[in-house]
């Protein structure tokens, strides 16, 4: 509607593709990355503020100390994926305060957990998925320029889970608040999703059933626009290929040993020469993990760690055949022994239109406000960077159609259990990429405390809609079922795979049990 703040982003078209993604969702293996299949933003019809949208504010703005409590202390005590003990214990200290049951070790991740609150005997299941792991590398202060933070550089929320995890979990309580007061029945549930940054922790969570009889779950993510819209994230897996072969002098006798990095070395050549018979959409990297010790010792093991990503789970099982028929190949080559395992995975995004049509309304209603102060510590940052000085975000942008990223993320396989709703909410500089330090210096100061607690209105309001209407939640259960058609959900990660590989010893019983000593009581 003409004369409304909101009615465009604030970024030029280019801008807007090549970043409008950025926040749909961080890839379980890296980095979201440059689009697959484009798509224009769509305009979108002038809708009235959803009527939940003024008591989701009052909710979340009567929470907002445990709102930025989390975020402040979850930014100072940055943690890397499978060791966010404080960062982990930090949310369930909130829950449990605020009256919901937390149990933890969920799915067999020691610094995973699950919250429940519930009033009545029945209603529906609205989850929350806060994620709160840091990247290595990325410490900084909250200050505009490369700066030493509390851990240094050595890890810092680059990708902004500090903020998004606040947002999470401060509209679950938010939306208690809301449902005590109008005697809504029904069940919130905060799945502390640990080390999105590799983890897949979510597909550890579909495949024991976590999200079966969920009626929907939410979700934001940091980036530098406020966007949703029909965004798919890649599918991918990533694979371990092992070489065994055997060792000898390789000056002496080195037709004794069979080289296994020669092995290795056959198999990234084979990867190469697939390249050019795979689809545009795919992507494949890999590197060499152990390759041996020494030239003159014909190496006996080598290592790589390959990722295959495309636009959907079915191409990425086909790639992934094929890759494997490369090992055995490779091994047959030069008579060593080749081990190939799909040690974790996930599902790309399945849009969700009905929730991606509630989900911009609240965001709509919304304002999106900036201090001189916090523009002028965004253009430093830009500038720091030498990017345009641009500043931040002022305005909702319109919807996007229907495009693939090149990244991946573990809400796909939330996607295909239960519908989704996702977003993006400005935290950072327009321009200024995700998992860098201007991303950790905004989500220590005020720039990251207003996206929590934004995030939160915007969920808190869709969570209340959501628990209040049926024929919405039919609607968003009718479009998980079209856009899932007759393909059946089998979580990418093999049943063999207890545990995600990374995690500490320290944090694990003899037994092979989950512990997690700070949170691991049950309330």
């Amino acid at each position: 509607m003409a004369g409304n703040k909101n009615d465009k982003a604030g970024v030029d078209r280019r801008t807007f593709l090549a970043t409008g993604a950025v926040g749909i969702g961080a890839s379980s293996i890296g980095s979201v990355g440059p689009v697959l299949a484009q798509a224009a933003p769509v305009a979108t019809a002038a809708a009235a503020p959803p009527p939940s949208a003024a008591n989701a504010a009052t909710a979340v703005e009567s929470t907002r100390d445990i709102i930025l409590r989390i975020s402040r202390e979850v930014w100072t005590n940055a943690e890397g994926l499978f060791v966010e003990e404080k960062s982990s214990a930090i949310h369930v200290r909130e829950l449990k305060a605020a009256g919901f049951k937390v149990t933890t070790g969920t799915s067999n991740i020691p610094t995973a957990f699950l919250g429940e609150w519930k009033q009545g005997s029945a209603g529906p299941k609205i989850g929350f998925l806060p994620e709160y792991d840091a990247l290595p590398g990325l410490g900084n202060a909250a200050e505009p320029r490369k700066t030493p933070g509390p851990t240094g550089f050595e890890v810092g929320h680059g990708c902004g889970h500090n903020m998004l995890g606040a947002g999470c979990t401060g509209a679950a309580i938010a939306l208690k608040k809301m449902m005590e007061q109008d005697k809504t029945p029904g069940t919130i549930l905060v799945f502390g999703c640990a080390a999105e940054e590799g983890g897949a922790v979510k597909a550890y969570f579909a495949r024991d059933g976590l999200f079966d009889d969920v009626d929907a779950a939410l979700s934001w993510h940091p980036a530098p626009v406020a966007v949703t819209g029909a965004v798919s994230t890649a599918a991918n897996n990533g694979i371990h290929i092992k070489f065994f072969g055997r060792t000898a002098h390789a000056g002496v006798e080195p037709w004794q040993g069979r080289s296994a990095l020669k092995a290795a070395e056959l198999f990234g050549i084979g990867i190469q020469f697939m390249r050019e018979h795979v689809e545009p959409t795919v992507r494949m990297h890999y590197v060499y993990e152990k390759a041996g010790l020494s030239p003159n010792i014909v190496p006996d093991f080598a290592q790589m760690l390959l990722t295959i990503r495309d636009k959907n789970r079915q191409n990425v099982v086909k790639l992934t055949e094929w890759a494997k028929g490369i090992a055995e190949g490779a091994a047959q080559m030069t008579q060593t022994r080749a081990e190939f395992q799909v040690f974790t995975g996930v599902h790309q995004i399945l849009p969700n239109d009905t929730l991606i049509a509630l989900t911009h309304r609240h965001m709509k209603a919304t304002p999106i406000e900036w201090t001189d102060a916090e523009q002028t510590f965004a253009k430093t940052i830009q500038k720091e960077m030498t990017l345009p000085e641009k500043g931040l975000a002022t305005a909702v942008a319109p919807t996007i159609g229907e495009k693939t990223t090149g990244g991946g993320s573990d809400c796909g396989d939330v996607s295909f259990n239960t519908p989704l709703s996702v977003f993006g909410w400005p935290t950072l500089p327009l321009g200024v990429a995700l998992h860098t330090w201007g991303v950790t210096a905004c989500g220590g100061m005020s720039i990251g405390d207003k996206a929590s607690i934004a995030s939160a209105k915007i969920m808190a309001g869709i969570g209340h809609d959501l628990m209040t209407n049926a024929d919405l939640r039919k609607a968003a259960k009718e479009d998980l079922v079209r856009r899932r058609g007759d393909y059946k959900y089998v979580s990418p990660i093999p049943p063999e795979i207890k545990q995600p590989p990374g995690i500490p010893d320290r944090l694990t019983k003899d037994t092979g049990d989950e512990i997690l000593s700070e949170v691991s009581s049950e309330t």
